[in-house]
């Protein structure tokens, strides 16, 4: 069943790399390290976002002015304020420093609208600044006319437009019967998050609490979703069909903040954590993009043999693998060897590849077959029958979980001896599409593409801790830390 490569690679210098180059304003929309430092000693655990708002811990905004010519002094101090005479920790309505950025506080006037504070005789280091074009300021911004021309061509929303979030009917949150728990977020690792749920059936992507069977509101969508990715429990990435950009969505505004476009439509996402970096598929384009996720940029475009899909990242953050549709040839890409293409074999019908113990693991979804090969030699160290119609494969702790959409099982696998070890049955005469692992714990979350429900499973156990029900059938889910949202 599986064909092994004869052993070839290419090499590096023959995969074009290409740097994008895009317009950029005039300035970086990036705060500089000197001036975030400065902040953060009095108010650690500040965000600075990369398009430029800065949120202190209190939900408290600044919005900072780029000067026309940055200084550089040795140590960076406030040289002004507004009101006069202030420090930084009374958090004063205006902030000069003395490299000329200025540093500006939202505010709510008597009429209830967001503004910054007006002065009769604005500074010069304001009057000859300019905001990051590119910022995403609070919906209905009242800027005083005197201070307009800092605006420049930013695009301010009027307090009608509804942006993207969708407010639904009334919360229900379904109970555990038959256990102690009245909800999800009882459990541990649930508490204080969010669930943010696509559907083949919706172009919406709905925001859950845990546990609830409705939910809480919903974010717009133009286009079906494609793929989806949280990054730092602070945005969400998303594809979607017919789109050639990736949208970042603020997930303290419930606000698209920015749109990365590439040449075709991107496909998959996967994301490095700890390098923050994104690496997007478009299978259209034979490329893999990478995104800087500190900046919200694309910084490269690797072209590859192939239309790729499946695309997975390594653990560690060395290797990308991915399945080319249209030949069934599987192909790793060494992300830290000057991206070197390494020809892995053919596999028919792939649905996941998996990567632990310097071992691929790859599953034909309609052969039933899991193929196991040794990532040094490229030599098949076994082709197993496994669980009907598998669909999705997760690594935990020397184990390999692998989904099996036809009988919703769970076949459990010792990555150390490749033995089959166990089969959990869910029990909810549906169609499984996915094994969504939550970052940081022992639990997974099983979505069904046909049941209107989704299943809680315990790694550490490998148990079910419960299905829940929802109002629409699921096709993956991101969970996140529960934000606190900007008014």
């Amino acid at each position: 069943m599986f064909k092994m490569a004869a052993k070839k690679t290419v090499s590096g210098f023959f995969v074009s790399i290409l740097m994008l180059l895009f317009a950029l304003p005039s300035f970086s929309a990036t705060i500089p390290d000197n001036i975030q430092k400065f902040i953060s000693k009095d108010f650690p655990n500040t965000t600075f976002r990369f398009d430029g708002v800065i949120i202190l811990p209190d939900n408290t905004i600044y919005l900072p002015v780029f000067p026309a010519k940055i200084l550089n002094p040795e140590t960076i101090a406030i040289k002004q304020t507004y009101p006069s005479g202030k420090t930084l920790v009374s958090k004063p309505d205006v902030i000069i420093l003395n490299n000329d950025f200025v540093l500006l506080k939202v505010i709510t006037d008597s009429n209830g609208n967001k503004t910054i504070c007006k002065m009769v005789n604005p500074p010069m280091e304001l009057r000859t600044g300019l905001l990051a074009q590119d910022m995403l300021v609070p919906k209905g911004l009242v800027i005083p006319e005197n201070l307009k021309s800092i605006v420049g061509n930013l695009q301010i929303k009027t307090v009608n437009d509804p942006g993207i979030r969708v407010e639904n009917s009334k919360l229900v949150i379904s109970e555990l019967s038959g256990s102690t728990l009245k909800t999800l977020s009882q459990i541990p690792p649930l508490k204080n998050k969010s669930f943010f749920v696509s559907s083949p059936y919706s172009k919406n992507i709905q925001v859950f609490n845990p546990g609830a069977k409705t939910p809480e509101y919903s974010l717009k969508q133009i286009n079906v979703p494609i793929s989806m990715q949280a990054y730092d429990n602070k945005f969400l990435l998303v594809t979607a069909y017919d789109k050639p950009s990736v949208d970042v969505i603020s997930l303290a505004d419930d606000q698209i903040i920015k749109q990365i476009y590439t040449k075709t439509q991107p496909d998959e996402i996967v994301i490095d954590k700890n390098k923050n970096i994104a690496y997007i598929s478009s299978s259209v384009d034979s490329s893999i993009y990478t995104v800087n996720l500190e900046t919200m940029t694309l910084s490269k475009q690797i072209k590859i043999t192939g239309m790729c899909e499946k695309l997975t990242l390594s653990d560690d953050g060395t290797k990308l693998f991915y399945y080319d549709k249209k030949t069934r040839d599987i192909w790793a890409i060494e992300l830290d060897n000057n991206y070197l293409l390494k020809e892995i074999g053919k596999f028919p019908n792939v649905s996941k590849i998996a990567f632990t113990n310097n071992k691929i693991y790859i599953t034909s979804r309609t052969k039933n077959r899991l193929a196991i090969i040794d990532y040094q030699t490229i030599g098949l160290i076994a082709e197993v029958e496994i669980c009907e119609k598998p669909v999705d494969m997760l690594t935990f702790h020397d184990r390999l979980y692998v989904l099996g959409a036809g009988d919703n099982s769970v076949q459990i696998l010792d990555t150390k001896t490749d033995q089959l070890t166990d089969a959990i049955y869910l029990n909810t005469n549906g169609f499984s599409t996915k094994i969504n692992y939550i970052n940081g714990t022992n639990i997974a979350l099983i979505t069904d593409t046909k049941a209107s429900l989704y299943t809680v499973f315990d790694l550490g156990t490998n148990k079910v801790i419960k299905s829940i029900p929802i109002d629409i059938p699921a096709s993956s889910i991101v969970v996140t830390e529960k934000v606190q949202k900007i008014k």
